[in-house]
């Protein structure tokens, strides 16, 4: 099956639309601001205690590891929006058809963030921008 390279690199953002990624790692605190998630979003989201959330260099790495991917699927959705990152959050917290009724965020605060990224991904290589 041959490879299709601008597909392939796809589920990568070309830039940091977002200022997530600035000093040479993730903010995970602008992150957490970003979508709002509290203590026991982000409890769930890495599989570990609320009293075990730190957003500091002592992360826990399952919550590290799903904050990196979070932060990717914002800045591919944020390239869509040319960067505008009010654009971009307002799609993240309204309710999208597409997606069951149920808003980007929630899917994200419910531990469902794969099924959103393939979503993105999937959109994202289908897409082709008006030529002109």
């Amino acid at each position: 099956m041959p490879v299709n390279a601008s597909q392939l690199f796809k589920n990568i953002p070309e830039g940091d639309p977002l200022g997530f990624w600035a000093n040479h790692g993730l903010d995970y605190n602008r992150l957490t601001e970003f979508l709002d998630l509290d203590k026991s979003a982000l409890s769930k989201l890495g599989g570990v205690s609320k009293s075990s959330v730190r957003l500091d260099e002592r992360i826990p790495r399952d919550l590290k590891d799903r904050m990196e991917q979070i932060a990717v699927i914002c800045s591919l959705v944020a390239e869509h929006f040319n960067g505008d990152a009010e654009k971009t959050a307002l799609w993240f917290k309204t309710l999208n058809p597409m997606l069951g009724n149920i808003s980007p965020r929630d899917m994200i605060r419910l531990g469902r963030y794969k099924k959103l990224q393939k979503f993105i991904i999937s959109a994202k290589t289908s897409y082709a921008p008006p030529k002109g």
